[in-house]
């Protein structure tokens, strides 16, 4: 099969023709048909997350049919099902953090496209049990997108609670489409983008933000919770500032740039920071089932697999107008 494989960071991706994978106990062997571009690939690709497999298939954003079913009892799919392949690919099931329910936190987790291959290639093999359905009124390219940006988006939107006063800073792709579940939740949104990003700010407008501006300026309100998606450190302190009494900053990303020191009297008055690691099984069950409700809109540009390191170039650039999907030449 075709892949387009890491063998060192900070190096082009190298297409190949591969061996094609045999699905183990509990796996699905999938045709890939897209499969989507996440930031996370950057950092992966540029050298930023510590020891990824290699060589690597990277890719944790996979739309595919299930071609071949591994071993296994009482599967959930069956051959010719549509799944959804995301970036948590593997828990032990038995430490103490899957025992209470927090799976994203496992020691031994692996993960797709980072320490399990993935899918920049034109098969995959994956555990069962960390695929999921994806709802029938998207078509491969569209549902492509929600299965990192969505999915982490998701996780990091649900740790703001129940707070009507929402911030998000970085306006991509994950805070696009959560800023959809937002406003259909009935939050009101405040958008920060860089200074001087007027052609953002108006798009997070039109879309129904209630007020945008940069990330240098502070909201006409004082927010009860804030999103980075940006993975620039120096937000979290402007954050933090903008934000009323108990309220909370989640770090929405894998990877962040150093955080510089703030005066404890903008963390003071019970204000929050938190992480996001990864997502559980729930996050995505619960995901699934509101995005058909919403009618969450994706913004993509399709690649051909071999065109993956044009895609990054134009992603790390700035250049993307939308979620860089890669689709697979199934013929």
């Amino acid at each position: 099969m075709r892949a387009m494989v890491l063998d060192k960071p900070r190096q082009a991706l190298q297409l190949r023709d591969v061996e094609k994978p045999r699905p183990s106990k509990g796996q699905l062997l999938v045709r890939i048909a897209t499969c989507a571009v996440c930031r996370t690939d950057l950092h992966v690709a540029d050298g930023e997350l510590p020891d990824p497999k290699l060589p690597l298939i990277p890719g944790h954003q996979i739309v595919g049919h299930v071609e071949e079913i591994g071993e296994e009892l009482n599967s959930k799919f069956q051959v010719g099902d549509r799944v959804g392949i995301p970036w948590l690919g593997w828990t032990d099931g038995k430490c103490a953090f899957c025992r209470s329910n927090r799976e994203n936190l496992c020691d031994q987790a692996r993960f797709t496209g980072y320490t399990i291959d993935g899918g920049y290639a034109e098969f995959t093999v994956a555990d069962a049990r960390f695929c999921f359905h994806l709802p029938d009124r998207y078509d491969d390219v569209e549902v492509a997108p929600l299965l990192c940006a969505g999915l982490i988006g998701y996780r990091s939107y649900r740790k703001t609670g129940d707070a009507r006063r929402l911030g998000m800073y970085g306006f991509g792709n994950a805070a696009h489409l959560i800023a959809q579940i937002a406003l259909y939740e009935g939050r009101d949104l405040f958008v920060f983008t860089r200074p001087g990003d007027m052609e953002t700010q108006q798009n997070a407008k039109a879309l129904g933000a209630n007020w945008a501006g940069g990330s240098d300026e502070l909201p006409p309100e004082k927010l009860d919770a804030a999103i980075i998606f940006a993975s620039v450190g120096p937000l979290v302190p402007a954050a933090l500032r903008a934000l009323a009494k108990g309220g909370i900053v989640v770090c929405g990303g894998i990877h962040m740039s150093d955080i510089p020191s703030f005066p404890y009297a903008d963390l003071w008055e019970e204000r929050i920071i938190t992480s996001v690691a990864n997502l559980t099984r729930r996050d995505g069950d619960e995901f699934f089932d509101i995005v058909p409700r919403v009618r969450v809109l994706t913004k993509t540009e399709t690649f051909r697999l071999e065109e993956a390191n044009v895609a990054l170039d134009r992603f790390r650039a700035g250049e993307l107008k939308g979620t860089a999907v890669l689709v697979m030449d199934v013929n």
